[in-house]
C-alpha cells in the first residue's frame, strides 16, 4: 500500500463528518469521497473510494476495488447531459446513483460532481445526491465548501507524508554517508601512522646541526596536525550523529523538523575551533614557524621565492591559537597557489593599527579583480578563479575571516599590491589585537 493510502485518523475522522454533514444538513442519501493514488493534474490518474455513506452491508469501502476517474466520468455522461454550475466548479448531472455506490437503492437522484482541488493540484471527487427534491443554489455553495475543506486537509495530509519519506530518505543518506566517512577514517589511519613514524625515525638519524633536521620537524608537525584533524573529525561527527538520533525519533519524523530549528546547530563551523575558552596571550613564533619552514618548501618546490621578513621577536597577540593557525594557513596557502612558478611571496610585519598587529602575506600573483573583492570573503565564492584551472572550494578566505572576526580581528586585502612591476599582485593582512593592550 503507498503512503498516499495511509491516512490519520484525524483525516478520516474529518471526511466521517463532513459526509455526515451531507447527510444530516443537505439531505443527501448518499456520498463517496474519492482520494486520487498520487496528486496530479491527469484526469487519468488512478482513484480508490476512501469514504461512503451509507456503508455497504456485504462489503467494507476501504476494499473496494480502485476505479479510474475517466471511467467515472464516461459513465456517469452515458446518462445525462453534464450542466455546468454558474460558477463552473461543479458538474451536476440527473443519473442513477446505484452503478456508483455499489447496489445502493436504485432510485432517481440529483447527482453532483465536485473535484476535489488544492493549490492547482487534483486530489480526488466528492460524489453526493438525493432524490426528493433539486439542490438550491445556497446549498451548492455549501457543498463546495465541504469539497474545499477535504481538499486543503488531504493536501497537507500528502505533504506530510512527502516530507516524512523526505526525511527518511535524507537520514538514510545521512547513514551511508557516516559509514563511508568511516572507512575513510579508518584506511587514512595506517599511512599517517607510518607517516609519523617515518618522521620520527628521520629525525633521529639526523644531526642537530643538520639543515634537512628543520625539515624532517616541519613533516613530523604536519603528520601531527594531521592526525589532530582526524581525531577531531572523528570526535565531532560522532558527536553530530548523537544529535541527530536524539531529536529525530524515528516514529515522528516532524520532530526532526522542529527540534532542529529550536536547537541551531553551527554546521558551518564543523572542524573548526570553536572558541570554547577565552581569547589568551599567543606566542605568534610557535605558530609561524612551523608553517613558514612548510611554505619554503613547497615554494621551493615550486621555484618560487619566499621572502620571510618576520623579526624572530614578535609581541603577543591576544587570540586562539588554533584558530589563528588556520588563518594563516590558509592565507598563505592561497599566497603558493595563486603565484606562478618564479613569482615571489613576502611576509612581513605591519605595526600601523593602534593595539593592533599585523601579519601580511604579500604575493606576485594574478591579483584579484575590483569586481570581486566586495565578495571575496563569501564561502563557494571563487570569482574570476572558476574559470581557472586552479583547484579551490572558495572556503579558505571565508574561513579565516569567520574566525579573525571572533577574535576581534580582521582580514585587510590589498589588490594590485605592486609587489611587482610585472605583476599584479594580492596582499592580506590579518590584524590581531595584541595582548598587551587587554
Amino acid at each position: 500500500m503507498s503512503n498516499n493510502h495511509i491516512s490519520s485518523t484525524e483525516f478520516a475522522s474529518l471526511c466521517q463528518s463532513q459526509i455526515n454533514l451531507l447527510s444530516q444538513s443537505l439531505g443527501a442519501v448518499w456520498s463517496v469521497i474519492y482520494l486520487t493514488e498520487e496528486m496530479s493534474e491527469d484526469v487519468q490518474t488512478q482513484l480508490f473510494p476512501f469514504a461512503i455513506y451509507p456503508p455497504t452491508s456485504n462489503q467494507s469501502f476501504l476494499k473496494l476495488p480502485p476505479t479510474k476517474l475517466s471511467e467515472i466520468w464516461q459513465a456517469l455522461q452515458s446518462h445525462s447531459t453534464a450542466q455546468l454550475l454558474p460558477n463552473n466548479s461543479a458538474i451536476k448531472m440527473e443519473t442513477r446513483a446505484a452503478e456508483f455506490t455499489w447496489n445502493l437503492k436504485p432510485t432517481e437522484t440529483q447527482q453532483i460532481i465536485l473535484p476535489l482541488i488544492h493549490q492547482d493540484t487534483f486530489i480526488g471527487l466528492l460524489v453526493t445526491g438525493r432524490d426528493d427534491r433539486e439542490w438550491l443554489q445556497s446549498e451548492l455553495q455549501q457543498i463546495e465548501e465541504i469539497a474545499r475543506t477535504i481538499a486543503i486537509a488531504r493536501f497537507i495530509e500528502l505533504q506530510y507524508h512527502w516530507t516524512q519519506d523526505e526525511l527518511n530518505a535524507q537520514e538514510n543518506l545521512r547513514r551511508i554517508e557516516h559509514d563511508r566517512l568511516d572507512n575513510l577514517l579508518h584506511q587514512l589511519r595506517n599511512p599517517l601512522t607510518a607517516l609519523r613514524t617515518f618522521g620520527k625515525l628521520l629525525l633521529k638519524r639526523l644531526l642537530s646541526d643538520d639543515p634537512n633536521s628543520e625539515l624532517a620537524r616541519s613533516i613530523l608537525a604536519q603528520s601531527d596536525r594531521f592526525q589532530a584533524l582526524l581525531e577531531q573529525f572523528e570526535t565531532e561527527s560522532n558527536q553530530l550523529a548523537n544529535f541527530n538520533s536524539q531529536v529525530a525519533p524515528e516514529n515522528n519524523s516532524f520532530a526532526l523538523l522542529s527540534t532542529k530549528t529550536n536547537h541551531k546547530v553551527d554546521r558551518s563551523s564543523f572542524l573548526l575551533p570553536s572558541f570554547a575558552t577565552e581569547l589568551t596571550s599567543v606566542d605568534l613564533t610557535q605558530i609561524l614557524t612551523p608553517l613558514i619552514n612548510t611554505a619554503i618548501a613547497i615554494a621551493t618546490e615550486r621555484e618560487i621565492e619566499l621572502i620571510n621578513h618576520i623579526p624572530k621577536t614578535i609581541p603577543e597577540v591576544r587570540a586562539d591559537a588554533s584558530a589563528l593557525r588556520e588563518i594563516l594557513n590558509n592565507l598563505i596557502d592561497n599566497a603558493l597557489k595563486y603565484t606562478l612558478s618564479g613569482g615571489k611571496i613576502l611576509l612581513e610585519l605591519e605595526m600601523t593599527k593602534p593595539a593592533m598587529l599585523g601579519i601580511a602575506i604579500k604575493d606576485t600573483g594574478c591579483g584579484i579583480p575590483l569586481a570581486d573583492q566586495a565578495r571575496i570573503f563569501e564561502r563557494h565564492y571563487r570569482g574570476r578563479q572558476t574559470q581557472s584551472n586552479i583547484p579551490g572550494t572558495g572556503l579558505g578566505l571565508a574561513i579565516a575571516q569567520e574566525l579573525a572576526t571572533k577574535m576581534q580581528g580582521k582580514i585587510e586585502l590589498i589588490s594590485p599590491n605592486n609587489l611587482s612591476e610585472h605583476s599584479l599582485g594580492t596582499t592580506f593582512i590579518i590584524w590581531i589585537p595584541l595582548a598587551s593592550h587587554n
